[in-house]
């Protein structure tokens, strides 16, 4: 893997504290972000490339691959052809590719953060790189997929210009493009009641699945840590209107919300479903 050479190295220890601190603060800053939409527009590719160029340090917003890595082994065969919607200068794709997996494309509408890309991974044939606005993704030909992998690129357009109407264009190139049986991968801030009126028009015929996990790091008030991974890795009921059961309590008030949607065939009444399981850590 090619890294970018340093001038100077700092102590390994001085070198996790600062990126640990800086991690931190840019999920406050995405709380923030997420809570004042209007502050910024997240689709608009001049914001970007104005980020990247500020700072190109590797990022991934919400949860790292180690985190969803039960998830994505759960749905997603090493074998699957993947399209990383909003790749951004995430570490995810690499490390999936060191898990095995054989062919991930990477769009992102900020050309900084896609020609940075492209020259880092230049010698890893599994990762490609595109610059492409997910609204319009005509470049592909329909069913291209298998799966679809949505990090916070639904909730940035969310907060941009004509959000509903950005939201419905990127969900419809997504279903074009996900063949009979495969999947839509969103991990969001978005709870229920305002992400499941966007995922259940029946044109795109989900079969959706909700898992709900807690903002890295999370503990619950007095100290002590979060229910055990095993817990996390349990479907939530949720109805078409987004609601929970009455007697689901929310543990971290800043859940992330894992939405599994799969592309139903019109010839198959349904699809098989698996219990996740903690093993494949």
């Amino acid at each position: 893997w090619s890294k970018t050479p340093m001038k100077k190295k700092a102590p390994p220890q001085i070198l996790q504290i600062l990126r640990s601190d800086l991690l931190r603060e840019r999920e406050r800053e995405m709380q923030r972000d997420v809570s004042s939409c209007n502050t910024y527009n997240y689709g608009d590719a001049l914001y970007w490339d104005a980020r990247y160029v500020q700072d190109a340090l590797s990022f991934d917003w919400y949860q790292r691959y180690s985190s969803l890595r039960p998830f994505v082994r759960s749905f997603v065969p090493t074998c699957s052809r993947v399209l990383m919607v909003g790749c951004g200068n995430s570490l995810m794709s690499e490390d999936m590719v060191k898990d095995g997996y054989e062919d991930i494309m990477n769009v992102d509408i900020s050309s900084v953060a896609i020609e940075m890309m492209q020259t880092k991974y230049a010698s890893v044939p599994q990762l490609k790189y595109m610059q492409m606005d997910v609204r319009d993704m005509s470049y592909f030909a329909d069913d291209s997929f298998d799966t679809v992998i949505d990090k916070g690129t639904l909730d940035s357009l969310m907060c941009g210009c004509d959000a509903p109407l950005s939201a419905t264009r990127m969900l419809g190139e997504v279903s074009r493009l996900i063949k009979p049986g495969g999947t839509y991968f969103l991990i969001t801030y978005g709870d229920p009641k305002v992400r499941m009126p966007h995922l259940t028009p029946s044109a795109y015929n989900w079969k959706i699945s909700l898992y709900i996990i807690p903002r890295p790091g999370f503990k619950r008030p007095g100290g002590s840590c979060s229910s055990s991974e095993k817990s996390y890795l349990e479907a939530i009921p949720v109805t078409s209107e987004g609601m929970l059961p009455q007697d689901y309590v929310l543990e971290d008030p800043d859940s992330h919300f894992i939405y599994i949607c799969n592309k139903m065939d019109e010839d198959v009444a349904q699809l098989p479903s698996y219990p996740l399981m903690a093993d494949v850590l």
